[in-house]
């Protein structure tokens, strides 16, 4: 480990150069910790289906909000049945 810090050193510290690179690598953990104040809040999610859901709507929110699209313009498009989906590259 300590050779691909020192052979890699510029990426590893990319984030002190160019300010759109986080600090961090936690986006997947940030993405999680929603549902988990909710379990923490109310102690649980009631049923399967209804945690199934939160887990899609999270989902779909924290994808489009990665893209650049706000929450409440991919809410509408969602509402108005013509859900916004990424790019397929």
């Amino acid at each position: 480990m300590a050779c691909r810090l020192v052979d890699r050193e510029a990426d590893y510290l990319r984030f002190t150069r160019d300010w759109r690179v986080p600090a961090d690598n936690n986006g997947s953990e940030r993405d999680i910790r929603m549902i988990k104040l909710r379990q923490k809040v109310s102690g649980c999610l009631r049923t399967l289906t209804g945690a199934r859901q939160f887990c899609a709507i999270r989902s779909y929110l924290s994808t489009a909000t990665k893209h650049g699209i706000s929450l409440f313009d991919a809410l509408v498009q969602l509402a108005e049945g013509r859900p916004w989906m990424p790019a397929i590259s």
